[in-house]
């Protein structure tokens, strides 16, 4: 039996019993994350969703990689075997609230396949199925020991609100100091919402003066649209920042709507209240096992004080003890300070480590040393509990906004051959599923998926597809395109995670063990770090070599090493000299060594 059948044999003969899913605390998954649009079409009947007419009333184009696809709940069920194969434990998919369908300015219209424009925050997405499929999705990854994590989002709603003011002018950003919530239009308007004391005070007598809600703009509801949101509340203005188009700095940041979608006045208890409820219901009815949150930079701090603390007791009285959150805060740099203030000031229990994906980017592509990687590893002291909180940040090579790892790859390496370029995206992915945080699979990247771009051109199909855009791409490790199905288990991508993924479920170190840095380089070059049993401090050392070239040095390691077991690559059985390894790696080389 081959390595990869019998990875799959020992994960479907139940090798994670169901009952002791619950018991695993997040740092021990492995995250799958996927659109479910993009995954796979096992029921075309509500591939429009239920709605009449053409793609403009129901959102449904196979042919535009703005539109919905087809990919629903029954899909996703379909291809658990796929997914636990490659050995993932836990699956984060885009959100599934019903959407509006289509919206955008004549001309530029787009869906919402991918989930944030959502109006009714109760109900899955008819174009994905509906709630008895969503628990039946959810059954059945419990069933085998998977976890699931929802997508969601209380910064904004749908597009639904307008202004009557600066249509021509793009609905500009209003700012508190110039469109005081006091005055009607601007410093020289009527006196408005007496006695209200500042959206600071988190108070519902204060915000029930909040009466006006036309301080910056006159917010306008067509009238086909007055109850297109659920829960009812939702539907009324005075719930909204209502200050038009944020520019993305500073303040307009947390009160701007986000491309026109209604900006949330997460600052009003009734808000924070009305989220709670809405996303409590979904752990009391579904026994989902954790959130990831959308924006969340774009929220005031005080909301997720409120929200998150919530949520784990909701969690906790459901029997879910190990509630996964982490915040989206995007930040396309190493700088871990600037995501730990988020753990901090906002009590969010982790974030996505985009500075992860910014160190790997960087290294493999060969545009920066390995260093990177000591730097953000330094930085882990910074967030709320240390490194031992770094260790529940997912981490992730590429995403659906940023575009795909192997793309990033390709195009710092034009000159690479296909062989290389493998290389290189393989050893990203040993890198992701051996150092610390929650390794995350952007679907689709087992595959040797490309993308041309960020956004809707990372966001193809994994069922055969129509978009000439995505068909074109020529796939790493793989002579398929994206015309067929992609969901080949002897694809060499699919076959090196699911050997990497593997290990380190069966490999305490590689879960929660401490990490230190052992040697980088200021050029492509060495990595090595060693990590160390939580319970029994044995460590474990790995070795990357991010260069074209083979190397070769001496690695300090810990004194009571005295010999070693190779996981993965070719370690020596012993040390050179007490407290020193001799490592020769080949180009894009990867070791995984276990002391005795």
């Amino acid at each position: 039996m081959s390595l990869l059948a019998s990875i799959i044999a020992l994960s479907l003969s139940g090798a994670a019993p169901a009952a002791d899913y619950r018991e695993r605390p997040p740092e021990d998954e492995i995250i799958y994350f996927v659109l479910p649009d993009r995954f796979e079409n096992d029921d075309p009947k509500n591939d429009r969703g239920g709605l009449e007419g053409d793609r403009l009333q129901t959102g449904y184009d196979p042919t535009a990689k703005g539109f919905f696809h087809g990919g629903d709940l029954a899909g996703l069920t379909k291809r658990l075997d796929y997914i636990e194969g490659l050995g993932a434990t836990a699956i984060w998919f885009a959100p599934i609230f019903k959407n509006k369908p289509v919206q955008g300015p004549k001309g530029d219209e787009s869906a919402g396949y991918h989930g944030y424009w959502v109006t009714d925050f109760t109900q899955v997405d008819p174009h994905f199925g509906t709630n008895a499929e969503f628990k039946a999705f959810v059954d059945a990854a419990h069933k085998r020991g998977m976890k699931v994590y929802m997508d969601i989002i209380a910064n904004h709603t749908a597009d639904v609100i307008t202004y009557k003011e600066d249509a021509a002018g793009g609905f500009r950003y209003r700012s508190l100091a110039d469109f005081p919530y006091s005055r009607r239009g601007g410093i020289r308007g009527a006196s408005i919402n007496s006695g209200f004391s500042g959206d600071h005070v988190a108070d519902l007598e204060n915000w029930k003066k909040l009466t006006d809600p036309a301080f910056a703009y006159t917010p306008v509801v067509p009238k086909d649209a007055e109850r297109v949101k659920v829960p009812a509340w939702l539907n009324d203005p005075l719930y909204y920042h209502n200050r038009g188009n944020s520019d993305w700095v500073g303040e307009s940041a947390l009160y701007g709507d986000f491309s026109g979608l209604d900006d949330l006045a997460t600052e009003n208890p009734h808000v924070v209240q009305g989220f709670i409820d809405i996303y409590g219901r979904w752990i009391d009815e579904f026994g989902i096992d954790g959130f990831r949150i959308d924006t969340a930079k774009h929220v005031n701090p005080e909301f997720w004080q409120a929200f998150v603390p919530a949520m784990l007791a909701r969690a906790k009285a459901r029997g879910i003890p190990n509630f996964h959150i982490f915040g989206e805060v995007y930040v396309d740099a190493v700088d871990p300070g600037a995501l730990a203030w988020y753990t901090h000031a906002a009590g969010l229990p982790a974030v996505l480590d985009f500075g992860f994906a910014r160190a790997a980017i960087d290294a493999l592509s060969g545009t920066k040393g390995t260093g990177e990687f000591a730097r953000l590893f330094d930085g882990d002291a910074l967030y709320k509990g240390g490194a031992g909180a770094a260790q529940e940040l997912p981490t992730f090579l590429g995403n659906h906004d940023m575009g795909r790892f192997a793309m990033f790859v390709k195009a710092a390496n034009p000159a690479a051959s296909e062989a290389e370029l493998l290389q290189r995206v393989m050893l990203g992915h040993a890198m992701l599923l051996t150092l610390r945080g929650v390794p995350t699979i952007y679907y689709g990247d087992e595959q040797g998926f490309v993308s041309d771009d960020k956004d809707q051109l990372a966001r193809e199909t994994m069922f055969a597809s129509k978009v000439a855009a995505y068909n074109d791409n020529d796939l790493i490790g793989s002579a398929a395109t994206t015309a067929t199905a992609n969901f080949d288990p002897a694809h060499p991508l699919y076959r090196h995670i699911a050997t990497l993924s593997e290990i380190r479920r069966k490999t305490p170190a590689l879960m929660r063990g401490a990490t230190k840095v052992r040697a980088f380089s200021e050029k492509p070059g060495l990595l090595a770090v060693s990590r160390f049993d939580p319970d029994t401090g044995r460590e474990v050392l790995l070795a990357f070599n991010t260069s074209a070239a083979p190397l070769s040095a001496n690695i300090a390691i810990d004194m009571k090493s005295a010999g070693f077991t190779a996981l993965h690559g070719d370690c020596p059985a012993s040390p050179a000299a007490p407290g020193s390894l001799h490592l020769s790696l080949p180009a894009f080389g990867t070791i995984i060594c276990q002391a005795s």
